[in-house]
């Protein structure tokens, strides 16, 4: 079963762009009469049934709709760019097929790089969504500075934490986040977060927590957090499914 993506989906045909068209007609060989899914990225599925499966312009006519709400959680990471921007592209296709909702890029005092292509991060994310069969596109956000971002008063509901290299740290993030929260994390760039950036962040609320034993790279940390959270919550959620 595969999912289609278009960002403006009204009325009840659909005109396929010329890049849809190809992939629908030549490469899926899909026939008129054919019923395939389609979502907008805003928890919309529509069944649509191919009316032209014209190679440049195919047809469809929305046959039904149906709203997938968000996941009682919601995760939102901030992260350092790494130097390689294929890194970062690559850590955004994972996060997306395992479940994010929300990706902001900040920029620390050891960060190398501030600059992302969102063009190329849009187009990885859309494809991500395909790919896992999700409804729901990931919002993703321009760099923000550490000390501006950590401020900002709308993370005040979320539970916050920060991830840095310390053996120190005691618990993992699996062990301290509470299922079916809102949660916010921030991991530092590849020279980690400098000690005062630390100690603002604490002092903003923000909770150390360990990832494991291994130093991580800046990407391998931002898919392990989204991992972890998603596994409390599939973990509590199959608690409630045997109760």
């Amino acid at each position: 079963m595969q999912l289609f993506f278009q960002k403006e989906i009204k009325g009840d045909n659909l005109v396929l762009d010329p890049d849809e068209s190809k992939h629908l007609a030549r490469v899926l060989r899909k026939h008129i009469g054919d019923l395939v899914y389609f979502t907008n990225g805003k928890g919309s599925l529509f069944t649509c049934k191919i009316q032209d499966n014209h190679p440049k312009k195919a047809v469809l006519q929305i046959v039904e709709e149906e709203f997938v709400p968000q996941d009682k959680h919601y995760i939102h990471l901030a992260i350092a760019p790494t130097k390689s921007p294929d890194r970062m592209e690559w850590m955004m296709e994972k996060i997306t097929e395992i479940g994010v909702q929300e990706v902001t890029f900040i920029r620390s005092e050891n960060s190398e790089k501030d600059q992302i292509n969102y063009e190329r991060i849009y187009k990885k994310t859309v494809n991500a969504c395909k790919q896992s069969f999700q409804t729901w596109l990931p919002e993703v956000h321009e760099v923000r500075s550490f000390e501006e971002f950590i401020h900002d008063k709308n993370w005040i509901n979320f539970q916050r934490f920060i991830c840095f290299v310390d053996e120190n740290i005691p618990l993992h993030l699996v062990q301290q986040a509470k299922p079916e929260q809102s949660y916010l994390v921030l991991v530092g760039p590849e020279g980690d977060f400098a000690p005062r950036e630390i100690q603002e962040a604490v002092a903003q609320g923000f909770t150390p927590c360990s990832l494991g034993k291994n130093r991580l790279r800046t990407e391998t940390a931002g898919l392990a957090v989204v991992h972890s959270l998603q596994l409390v919550n599939t973990l509590l959620a199959q608690q409630n499914a045997q109760s």
